[in-house]
């Protein structure tokens, strides 16, 4: 997939992109082998079954990589993510829609920066990931 090349001044604070996946078992079967993450609470349903999830729960990370996708859509190429701080609010279940919002919270046009509010809301609205996020402009 080939992004639009946008550059900063194109931006105001408020904006913001979005991106919306419902999560697989395929999804982290896959995350785990690429990430290395295989903590049983993700693969064995008898082993979750006595975690307060009460059932297998999708790798933080995916609800990451979801924002990274919100974002990288929203400001197109010519920007990549420097930082990020995530708060995990809520878990995430196989089967879960996500939609990913990167909403601009702040722009610095001086050095190319824009700061967002991240999150992730499931498909009943609740907030499983709260967070901020900074991209930077390279062109």
């Amino acid at each position: 997939m080939a992004y639009e090349l946008k550059y900063i001044t194109e931006f105001e604070v408020g904006q913001k992109g979005t991106f919306t996946k419902t999560i697989t078992e395929a999804d982290v079967l896959m995350f785990g082998a690429v990430s290395g993450d295989l903590n049983p609470v993700h693969f064995d349903h008898e082993y979750a079954k006595t975690t307060m999830f009460g059932k297998n729960i999708a790798h933080g990370g995916i609800c990451v990589g979801l924002l990274s996708a919100a974002g990288a859509q929203f400001t197109g190429q010519g920007s990549i993510f420097v930082k990020c701080e995530y708060f995990f609010a809520a878990p995430v279940y196989i089967g879960d829609t996500v939609t990913a919002t990167m909403e601009i919270a702040d722009i610095n046009y001086e050095k190319k920066n824009m700061h967002f509010h991240a999150y992730c809301k499931n498909q009943d609205g609740v907030t499983v990931l709260d967070g901020k996020a900074t991209v930077k402009f390279i062109v």
